[in-house]
């Protein structure tokens, strides 16, 4: 077996693991798993680095298993919350659940005729178990000293105004139980999460170590940060998620083309595929030509391929393209609308595009893209007014119900970075 522990290290994935889990690794074809949440119904970038993490293993020969919480996203874990979550309803649940499972068929390969990777959703045993049953023959191995002296319990505890219900207290051992189900299922012996599940899963180990007496193990990855120490994946509009209809595949682009240079080349490694003397030939023409963003842009095409595939990765360039003075022709009013959302705005009755329509001249001067009419006029002059992409020749041209996307926009443009989306009203 090729070394998979080596490849976390040099990609910066490994956090910390127990003892004895690299040479097992080494010594055979293991079954692992990661668990994913369901609690929206999209998974985010930030679950992407358990993800890279279960490709990694299956490219080195490993089964990696998929394990979607539907039962304990029902409880909710209590790991890296300042207080508890509202309880998201079993329907909300079933339904996340289906969609997770359709999005991490992009990235594993269930069909490999070799280590096929698996799914699972717990609640195909936690819904079967009886509450007495599970607290004589799971919970007896459990003591409330050791679960106190957990890092996600003993947090919430020691917070002014929080605490954990016993709902929260008792996902350590719901978490423990899924590590033994599928160890009993699938033989499987390691676990894999973000560093503040660790507690979970060495509480895991422990009872697989006291209820079978086999051996099994756990890797966790770092929690990350952006260089100015926000969470990775939350931006000022909110979690960068991987559905298409949550987060567009051109704002997922420009999430990845807006990473800071001191992250570009931590996150080429991290979330890409690209080998080792690739990366380094990137870093090496970064440095010589920092203006050209060359890790940003290799990391947003790499990871948005993967994400939203070929058809994905073009429409982020051709809208990206379009923010910087591209062809506009050809777009939906919706491409238009999530492009320029960021840009000023201003509106337009409909009625006053009727007929004849609007002199561009007095368009500029109302949206405030030109102060003045005159200052309009001299622009028009110039050759530096744009409606929709195209270049305003003539004083007096006009615009007509016939020119905004779908009925909806115009994109008024100034030189080559002053942009006024006008929005069409009644």
């Amino acid at each position: 077996m090729s070394d998979v522990i080596a490849e976390f290290r040099w990609r910066g994935l490994l956090q910390d693991l127990s003892e004895g889990v690299e040479a097992h690794l080494a010594s055979g074809s293991r079954v692992c798993y990661v668990g994913f949440d369901p609690t929206a119904s999209s998974l985010h970038v930030g679950t992407l680095l358990p993800i890279m993490g279960l490709i990694h293993l299956q490219r080195h020969g490993h089964h990696p298993v998929a394990l979607v919480g539907g039962g304990t996203g029902l409880i909710g874990d209590p790991s890296g919350k300042a207080q508890e979550r509202p309880l998201v309803s079993t329907e909300t649940v079933s339904a996340n659940t289906e969609a997770i499972r359709a999005q991490l068929d992009h990235f594993l390969d269930f069909r490999s005729g070799q280590n096929p990777a698996r799914m699972h959703n717990n609640c195909e045993w936690l819904d079967e178990i009886r509450m007495v049953d599970f607290l004589r023959d799971t919970g007896k191995h459990f003591r409330v000293n050791d679960m106190m002296r957990k890092e996600s319990v003993r947090r919430r505890l020691d917070a002014e105004d929080s605490g954990v219900s016993y709902t929260e207290f008792s996902y350590l051992l719901l978490q423990s139980y899924d590590f033994l189900e599928l160890q009993r299922r699938e033989g499987c012996t390691v676990q894999l999460g973000g560093s503040d599940q660790w507690g979970n899963i060495t509480a895991g180990i422990d009872l697989i170590r006291r209820v079978t007496g086999q051996q099994a193990y756990g890797v966790v990855f770092p929690l990350l940060t952006n260089v100015s120490g926000t969470k990775f994946g939350k931006t000022e509009a909110g979690t960068v998620w991987l559905d298409p209809n949550r987060t567009s595949p051109y704002r997922f682009y420009q999430f990845w083309i807006n990473t800071a240079d001191e992250d570009a080349l931590r996150f080429l490694r991290l979330f890409t595929l690209l080998e080792r003397d690739e990366v380094e030939r990137i870093a090496e023409n970064a440095g010589a030509e920092p203006a050209a963003r060359h890790a940003q842009r290799a990391l947003a095409e790499d990871v948005t391929r993967r994400v939203h595939g070929e058809s994905g990765l073009a429409h982020a360039r051709r809208a990206t393209a379009a923010l910087f003075g591209g062809e506009l022709e050809g777009l939906s009013a919706d491409e238009i609308g999530d492009i320029f959302a960021d840009v000023p705005s201003g509106e337009v009755e409909r009625d006053r595009l009727g007929g004849e329509g609007i002199a561009v001249v007095e368009l500029l001067a109302e949206s405030g893209l030109a102060p003045s009419k005159g200052d309009a006029r001299r622009a028009i002059e110039g050759g530096g007014i744009y409606v929709n992409g195209k270049r305003v020749d003539g004083m007096d041209t006009r615009v007509t119900l016939d020119d905004p996307f779908e009925g909806r926009f115009l994109v008024l443009r100034k030189g080559k970075k002053n942009y006024q989306l006008m929005r069409v009203v009644r």
